[in-house]
């Protein structure tokens, strides 16, 4: 099943000479990189590269210490207050509301970020593939990987132009790994897609390889 976001043009998000430094010490420097809709991208590197720190200046979450990132749909320049409008992301340190039921998230939700158009909240409940009786028990009881593929369900789901994955297998025993790949393939589309991870799995799916050095380097 194909998103909708297929009949939309180009979502692009540029970086020119991007760098990033925590107190003392770069993550990396220099990075002229261009991500653009109905491409998929993994980012992969050792521990400590930078990868989920890139992946979140590619959400807005963060701004660069130097350089500079434009986020631009129809050829225009997206306002930066505007970004998280088209981005959906999940990465093993986002948080779920623990108190509320698997429906109540969902619920929830979709009053922040809508599904895609075709899909119900009984149509989610029935994609996440969780026991029924998990339906109404808050997430505080689930394990962690059901709590993962809430995660990845709600992220994967959304209507957005741009999807964003940290670390999708992380807690995932091996049919959750599939499922994974299964939603992948049917409600990625053509969005403009990254995958940010070590593990070949995560992204065996991915068209464009960028590689993070030890020193902040990349290359492709």
């Amino acid at each position: 099943m194909k998103s909708s976001q297929a009949e939309n043009p180009a979502f692009r998000i540029s970086l020119n000479a991007v760098s990033v430094r925590f107190r003392f010490q770069w993550v990396f420097k220099n990075l002229n990189l261009e991500f653009e809709s109905s491409q998929s991208y993994a980012l992969t590197g050792p521990n400590g590269a930078g990868k989920s720190t890139l992946l979140r200046i590619l959400c807005g979450h963060l701004t660069p210490s130097k350089g500079t990132i434009l986020f631009s749909y129809q050829q225009a320049k997206v306002p930066p207050e505007d970004v998280y409008r088209h981005i959906s992301m999940t990465g093993p340190y986002m948080e779920l509301i623990e108190e509320f039921s698997l429906v109540e998230a969902i619920r929830f939700h979709r009053r922040f970020k809508p599904f895609h158009p075709s899909l119900s909240d009984s149509d989610v409940l029935d994609l996440i593939q969780l026991p029924r009786n998990s339906h109404h028990k808050e997430i505080r009881f689930f394990s962690s990987g059901m709590k993962q593929r809430l995660k990845l369900a709600l992220a994967v789901l959304s209507e957005s132009r741009v999807l964003m994955v940290d670390e999708p297998s992380t807690n995932l025993d091996q049919n959750g790994i599939e499922w994974y790949h299964t939603l992948i393939r049917q409600y990625a589309g053509d969005r403009l897609l990254v995958v940010a991870s070590n593990v070949s799995d995560d992204y065996r799916f991915c068209r464009n390889r960028i590689e993070i050095g030890a020193i902040g380097q990349t290359s492709s």
